[in-house]
């Protein structure tokens, strides 16, 4: 009998793909918050990085596998599908075609940035989820969940900044990728509380909680589940 996936599972792994979609929508308006410059994606991406460790927290590494390579594979057809629809001539009466193709002509150099580096850093992500959960046997969720984001969203940062912005003074993108990994990491750090109690209510609701003993940390082995 093949293995079922619970409510709660598909919903984070749902949430997770779309948050990830609408980040590469967001990250259109720059936003200007506590003196800094930021892409309007900060608000919504670390979200994709909370579920990440719900998911993996609760149903191991295999199963956090399988929804980044399907918010991986999702994201690439909007990416696809945006770029189609730009290409195919508007309307004649219609004017808003500026703005959509503003909101949805992203770069090849830009849309390849934004998923390698999304492949990465979740991956990573959960990878030391996972290990610290084993070598932690399960204790200390909170401390798990920030070094795993900072790791995960500092490769991330360290990927995505400079082949999207490519050409710009290493000072000026330095201060860039420490200002949106500090920003992250800050987001999560205050939705900590609630994040820990979503995890312990459904680690109870569904009676499960995965260590990932014996398993391969291959990122390829989608099949794995």
């Amino acid at each position: 009998m093949k293995e079922k996936f619970s409510a709660a599972f598909l919903l984070m792994a749902v949430t997770l793909i779309v948050c990830l979609v609408a980040s590469n929508l967001f990250a259109t308006k720059l936003i200007h918050i506590f003196g800094l410059n930021l892409p309007g994606a900060v608000v919504v991406f670390p979200i994709s990085y909370i579920l990440n460790d719900c998911i993996c927290e609760v149903w191991g590494f295999r199963k956090a596998r399988l929804v980044i390579w399907l918010a991986f594979a999702m994201n690439f057809l909007v990416i696809l599908l945006g770029q189609l629809l730009v290409w195919l001539p508007a309307a004649e009466f219609w004017d808003g075609a500026t703005s959509f193709n503003y909101m949805f002509r992203m770069a090849p150099r830009v849309a390849g940035a934004s998923l390698l580096a999304f492949l990465a850093g979740s991956g990573l992500n959960a990878y030391v989820m996972s290990k610290m959960k084993l070598s932690d046997r399960g204790r200390r969720f909170g401390l798990r969940a920030i070094l795993s984001s900072v790791a995960g969203e500092s490769v991330d940062s360290l990927i995505f900044m400079p082949i999207a912005f490519w050409g710009t003074p290493l000072s000026v993108l330095g201060g860039m990728m420490l200002a949106q990994v500090s920003f992250k990491v800050i987001y999560e750090i205050i939705v900590l509380p609630l994040t820990s109690r979503v995890v312990r209510k459904v680690k109870a609701w569904e009676s499960v909680d995965v260590y990932d003993e014996g398993i391969s940390y291959n990122p390829f082995r989608i099949a794995d589940i």
